[in-house]
């Protein structure tokens, strides 16, 4: 399975609902909390092309979007290739 990163803030219902359905899908996940932390959130803003918003999503290092984009995925039934 191909790692997954998600910058994530501590209150963020995306970020926990983007969580709740990789752990449904039992999916390892780094996760990188960028609450009281400017350099991860420029790492962060950095690597996705300049959005600030949270949780910002990585698979294998490509840049898929937030907790919309990674739903989405799902439902068109293209996030398990991208994980494979």
């Amino acid at each position: 399975m191909k790692p997954v990163t998600i910058y994530s803030s501590a209150y963020c219902g995306y970020c926990h609902a983007a969580k709740r359905l990789l752990a449904r899908k039992g999916v390892p996940f780094a996760e990188i909390v960028v609450d009281g932390d400017p350099d991860a959130r420029a790492e962060m803003v950095a690597r996705a092309g300049g959005r600030r918003t949270v949780p910002q999503i990585f698979i294998d290092g490509q840049h898929v979007g937030g907790c919309d984009e990674l739903h989405a995925l799902e439902r068109e039934g293209r996030l398990d290739a991208l994980l494979a």
